[in-house]
């Protein structure tokens, strides 16, 4: 029986202190044809979960079943391999979040299926989901579904062996009918077997569920007629000794047609009866059960499973994510002022960055005080983010000041703008010869006025 109350465990890292709950629950009917045939049905569970998690990580649960003892779920009826029994738990979550997780799983039945068939479980369900805030979640396991999904398709029903017909659960014979075992395999009938009756009235039905069925037998040029009835309705009249085209046939025992088939039924449980009307012989190969699933009814096959005992709760504690490494500006003294040369290209005020941003991922804001479980479809890969050994600064910059060349006023054709220095003028350049011309005439007759006055001369 299992606990009654709330666990607490120790407040340690969660790799180290997971939940690990084992829990017993009795199954019973909850659908009109249910998979629970013959007494509740016992599951022993094992859930278990981390109870120390940090934001953005998560809550992930898996949840193991399997049967308690001899009792199973079996199979409602007739099915073709293929079918699929669903598990879905519920798990409740109070405190700092309110909400349900449904841990979900399936089981695929790979043979065909007849009345009480062992129906397989899912070996384990799950359902993970983030949590977007720190705080204390109760968690509390609930109630378990568990329903069944029978494939699409037919499977015939006659007179083979134990595995095609279980006892009491094969189609019903009344009056006297012959069984014809081991028939040629020529004649194509379902297991080279089939039912004779020459007695006007004999009968034969078969209960089944799908949403259609069709009767089996052979056409044969002295076969009587034979009326069908389906949930207690006559439906039809068939003669198995003419044609599609209601051609008289010349032939014995062409086993394997289909006689008749019912229109679309609603699915779930019913009865075909076919009754021989003269004393002609008539004869029923198989019944062939029809199953469209998009008719089927949500829960109709399904149970409910209850916790045997109260319910055991145990809370989880989320904490704030460890801070990552962040990046800081190293100390270091001021940028250095320069004054460049004088250049042509415009000077640019924008630094030089370098670095790689991080993204940071915000969880969405909370409008109750409350969190937000979050549901993670399955994963398709996984990213990581590995911080660096050690602090370093995402972006770096040199300030650098530029300062114009010292000149009071730049003549035109400058460097600051841009324009084209005038054309040179000869003029400039005769009148500079002129002076120097003078200038040296000039020189040389006081150079001579100076040396007669030393040597006496002019006065």
């Amino acid at each position: 029986m299992a606990a009654l109350g709330l666990v607490v465990l120790p407040d340690i890292p969660a790799s180290a202190a997971p939940a690990d709950l084992v829990v017993d629950y009795d199954c019973t009917p909850a659908g009109p044809d249910s998979i629970v045939r013959h007494g509740p049905v016992r599951l022993t569970t094992n859930l278990t979960f981390a109870t120390d998690l940090v934001v953005g990580g998560p809550l992930n649960f898996t949840w193991k079943l399997k049967y308690a003892n001899s009792t199973r779920f079996q199979s409602p009826n007739y099915f073709a391999a293929g079918a699929q029994v669903h598990a879905v738990g519920n798990v409740q979550l109070l405190s700092s979040w309110q909400g349900i997780l449904q841990p979900k799983g399936t089981a695929d039945q790979d043979t065909k299926l007849h009345p009480d068939s062992y129906l397989t479980l899912p070996e384990t369900i799950n359902d993970p989901g983030l949590m977007d805030k720190p705080g204390t979640i109760k968690v509390t396991p609930r109630d378990i579904e568990v329903d069944f999904t029978p494939p699409d398709g037919s499977v015939p029903v006659n007179d083979g062996n134990e595995t095609d017909n279980p006892t009491d659960l094969q189609v019903k014979y009344s009056g006297t009918w012959t069984s014809l075992d081991d028939r040629p395999s020529a004649e194509h009938h379902v297991h080279n077997d089939l039912h004779e009756t020459t007695e006007m009235g004999a009968s034969a039905e078969l209960t089944f569920v799908g949403t259609g069925v069709e009767y089996i037998g052979p056409t044969d040029k002295d076969a009587g007629t034979v009326d069908i009835y389906i949930d207690g309705y006559k439906v039809a009249t068939v003669d198995p000794s003419r044609d599609e085209d209601n051609k008289p046939v010349n032939h014995d025992l062409n086993g394997g047609v289909k006689l008749w088939e019912s229109a679309g039924l609603e699915y779930g449980k019913h009865t075909i009866k076919i009754v021989n009307t003269s004393t002609k012989p008539a004869w029923l190969d198989a019944f062939n059960v029809l199953t469209d699933t998009q008719k089927i009814p949500t829960g109709y096959h399904r149970a409910i499973c209850k916790l045997v005992g109260g319910p055991v709760s145990v809370v989880v504690t989320v904490r704030e994510a460890s801070p990552s490494p962040t990046a800081t500006s190293p100390t270091s003294p001021p940028p250095t002022t320069t004054t460049p040369p004088p250049s042509t290209n415009p000077p640019t005020n924008n630094p030089t960055t370098t670095g790689t941003p991080t993204k940071h991922i915000t969880p969405p804001p909370s409008n109750n005080g409350m969190g937000h479980v979050i549901v993670v479809p399955p994963a398709t890969g996984t990213s990581s983010s590995t911080p660096s050994s050690s602090a370093k600064p995402t972006a770096t910059a040199t300030a650098t000041k530029y300062v114009k060349a010292q000149v009071a006023k730049t003549p035109k054709g400058g460097v600051d703008s841009g324009e084209a220095p005038d054309e040179p003028r000869p003029y400039g350049l005769m009148a500079s010869g002129a002076v120097v011309l003078m200038g040296s005439a000039t020189s040389g007759l006081l150079m001579r006025r100076r040396r007669a006055e030393h040597a006496g001369g002019l006065k």
